[in-house]
């Protein structure tokens, strides 16, 4: 089963996260902050991260750019999941190693979508 590290400091948006992608078969694991996401990826890299811009203690770009250096941290197709809109934010985070950006608020179309995108589903 392909599993899923959500990341954001809301527990809503991490259960909403959790629900959709546990209904397209993969095994959900949370984080509210980079850092946390940090261990979970040390303990066991995932397939997918679905990944907050805004969050304390670590912000998701400085997360991303640690994971990319990471053993094993090429791997995980990561999809920013934020509020941040403009061109500068989408340009920073693709440059930074994201593979697909989208735009809260999300639904399962969306996340479904870009799983499909990034071929994962």
């Amino acid at each position: 089963m392909k599993t899923c590290l959500v990341v954001d400091d809301s527990r809503v948006i991490r259960k909403v996260a959790r629900k959709i992608v546990e209904e397209l078969s993969f095994t959900c694991v949370e984080a509210e902050n980079g850092q946390e996401a940090m261990h979970r990826c040390a303990e066991q890299m995932p397939d997918v991260i679905l990944l907050d811009w805004n969050m304390p203690v670590m912000t998701g770009i400085d997360f991303l750019r640690r994971l990319r250096k990471m053993a094993g941290g090429e791997r995980p197709k990561v999809i920013f999941c934020t509020t941040e809109n403009d061109m500068a934010h989408i340009q920073e985070a693709l440059t930074g190693g994201a593979d697909e950006y989208i735009m809260k608020p999300f639904d399962s179309d969306i996340i479904e979508s870009k799983l499909s995108e990034v071929g994962l589903l």
